[in-house]
């Protein structure tokens, strides 16, 4: 709980301080969130393997599937029980378990 609300408090002061800005200083803050965005994914992206079982949310509701390919921003996903393959971020991804089959 503390948590979540120091975070509420982050959020209400950079959007505060947003409001007070300037267009350089607003480009600024959105290259500085690009590049934190960048970092996340590169971290997010690190936790996958070929192989890993995991879930997403789909367009068609909740989906899961073996992953077949790592790229740079997105996993290839294999969805279980069919040949379609889905492309999603790896920031919408839920490892469920370690090569298991599909």
């Amino acid at each position: 709980m503390k948590g979540q609300k120091m975070a509420n408090n982050l959020v209400t002061k950079a959007v505060e301080l947003i409001y007070q800005m300037d267009n350089d200083q607003l480009n600024q803050v959105m290259e500085a969130v690009q590049l934190k965005r960048n970092h996340i994914t590169k971290q997010n992206i690190r936790n996958f393997m070929i192989g890993d079982i995991v879930s997403f949310e789909g367009r068609r509701g909740q989906a899961s599937g073996q992953v077949v390919k790592i790229n740079q921003k997105y996993v290839i996903v294999k969805e279980s029980g069919t040949d379609i393959k889905w492309r999603v971020p790896a920031n919408m991804l839920t490892k469920l378990g370690i090569g298991e089959e599909v």
